[in-house]
């Protein structure tokens, strides 16, 4: 089944996101006491709210997108390449952006839109962003009212389980067993806070986020059995 996908339809992606503010005690008090009760759980006894905020970014109600990456396949007279571009600025920029490009080109039924551990991250947290940021939900991340064979996304993670509901699979560490390049070469996802707050560096995060969309492109590829994308098929735009 996954064979008859033509790869072309695929929109391959990943986010980046942080804390929606620098620190814990830039939140207002009634979003720092919201934020401990959200966080009791995972926090337990072992850290205080203030010490666990560097992982806000993990949660949409507290943390913003700071990049969105894509990526997609062209084929012309045979030639195979991948394009690879990002959305990055303020959040509201890079959600109307990305939604634009929803709307203009992977709008119809055969339009799919790929990522690793996307259904339970990535897709959520970009169409509760929107929620918030008062932008409408593109139908492809508008999951109401249709049934699960309906649902236009595909998940590398949840492809490799297999059925298994308990078996967590990191994009590191699949791509290593699969003899793919590790995207995490540079920094990974426990950085990402640091580098946009205090390095302010955007392009080191864009190129980690961008990597990221072609690991999960390589990695579709090995399921579909077929060569792995070298660097002159990779376009950057």
């Amino acid at each position: 089944m996954l064979e008859k996908i033509r790869l072309e339809n695929i929109l391959f992606l990943d986010i980046e996101t942080v804390p929606e503010e620098e620190n814990f005690n830039a939140l207002d008090k009634t979003k720092q006491e919201l934020y401990s009760l959200k966080t009791q759980y995972q926090r337990k006894d072992d850290f205080t709210p203030e010490e666990f905020y560097e992982r806000a970014g993990i949660w949409a109600e507290f943390g913003k997108i700071i990049c969105i990456s894509v990526g997609y396949f062209t084929f012309r007279n045979d030639i195979r390449h991948f394009r690879v571009t990002s959305f990055f600025g303020e959040e509201i920029k890079i959600l109307k952006d990305f939604s634009n490009l929803l709307a203009n080109h992977f709008n119809q039924p055969q339009h799919i839109l790929c990522g690793h551990n996307a259904k339970e991250f990535d897709f959520p947290f970009i169409a509760r962003r929107m929620v918030i940021n008062g932008i409408s939900i593109p139908p492809k991340l508008n999951l109401f009212g249709k049934k699960p064979w309906e649902v236009p996304h595909l998940d590398t993670m949840e492809l490799w389980k297999f059925g298994d509901f308990k078996h967590f699979t990191s994009l590191k560490l699949l791509t290593n067993i699969l003899g793919i390049p590790s995207p995490k070469d540079d920094i990974d996802g426990s950085q990402v806070g640091h580098v946009y707050y205090i390095e302010k560096d955007i392009d080191r995060i864009i190129r980690y986020c961008e990597k990221d969309v072609i690991a999960v492109a390589q990695i579709l590829l090995r399921f579909r059995r077929e060569d792995l994308l070298v660097e002159d098929e990779i376009v950057f735009v």
